[in-house]
């Protein structure tokens, strides 16, 4: 299977997130900006900076978003196209130390499988929403 850079199409643009879960549920955080995204729901995360590899810009972003230490286990997918330049890496994790806070989102939430649907996703986390919805046995 080809990569999207094997495709030509260029990734300038690498945003990261942590599907972490506790008991059998998922932590979603809320937006609180920009203006066109706040008040949707997200998996924490965010942009890989330069020299960072993926891994350590999520962990990183997990600190400063949330205040907690994780540990990242599966990738979840691929590459999610975000636009035509952008794609978002997903990868389940679990909490090493802390507990999440808001730290950067307007609340956080934690999800049961039969409660994955019942926020307002932003459009890119959706398809990967509908993946762990089948890995923790949510109905659809």
């Amino acid at each position: 299977m080809m990569d999207d850079q094997e495709r030509g199409l260029a990734i300038d643009l690498v945003v990261v997130g942590a599907a972490i879960i506790s008991d059998g549920r998922l932590l979603t955080a809320q937006r609180a900006e920009p203006p066109r995204m706040a008040g949707g729901w997200e998996l924490p995360g965010g942009k890989v900076d330069p020299g960072e590899s993926d891994e350590e810009a999520l962990v990183r972003e997990c600190e400063e978003e949330l205040g907690v230490k994780v540990r990242l286990d599966r990738q979840v997918g691929g590459d999610w196209r975000l636009s035509d330049t952008a794609v978002l890496r997903v990868w389940t994790a679990g909490l090493l130390e802390g507990e999440p806070r808001a730290l950067e989102h307007l609340a956080l939430r934690w999800l049961a499988p039969d409660e994955l649907y019942d926020v307002d996703w932003l459009p890119g986390d959706r398809p990967v929403i509908d993946v762990l919805a089948a890995d923790l046995g949510a109905p659809r």
